[in-house]
């Protein structure tokens, strides 16, 4: 009885290991990097003379008016600053035919620079990104800023977006 069950519980693993998984798994890439200059200065960095100083970002899609977005200040391999990010903001379906949908998300930027040692000066930009969806991936698609086309996806390349001011 003892080899019978055992040769039945190798039988039974044998036709798990060799079943086809037909399920999909999705990729998803949503990671946006996003770099902002002026006049060639990296506006991003806190320590440079005429940088912005703070950033904020609120979803304007949010159910409050104020619905923080959370985002990382990091820098890049050549030192650039750059805001990441990666979730956060409500998406609201514009589109669906099939198994592809569209979604967007909406988000306000605020930025404070100094102008002087005792004056500030807030810039608010706003920053509207669709995503793509089928059943294979998720993805950004295009991004605008500040109702300008930035960013178009291309296939296996990061969501790097420059804004030059």
């Amino acid at each position: 009885m003892k080899n019978v069950f055992s040769l039945f519980a190798i039988a039974f693993f044998a036709f798990l290991s060799c079943r086809n998984d037909e399920a999909t798994v999705q990729k998803i890439d949503q990671i946006i990097q996003l770099y902002i200059d002026s006049a060639d200065q990296d506006m991003l960095n806190t320590n440079i003379k005429g940088g912005y100083t703070n950033a904020k970002m609120n979803d304007v899609y949010g159910l409050t008016d104020t619905a923080p977005v959370n985002f990382s200040s990091k820098k890049d391999n050549d030192t650039a600053s750059y805001i990441e990010y990666i979730a956060g903001a409500r998406r609201i379906g514009i589109d669906s035919s099939g198994s592809l949908k569209t979604y967007e998300s909406k988000i306000a930027l605020s930025f404070t620079k100094s102008i002087t040692d005792s004056t500030t000066a807030t810039i608010n930009d706003t920053m509207t990104v669709q995503y793509r969806l089928t059943p294979e991936v998720f993805q950004v698609s295009k991004i605008w800023y500040n109702n300008v086309l930035q960013f178009t996806k291309v296939a296996d390349e990061p969501n790097i977006v420059k804004i030059r001011k």
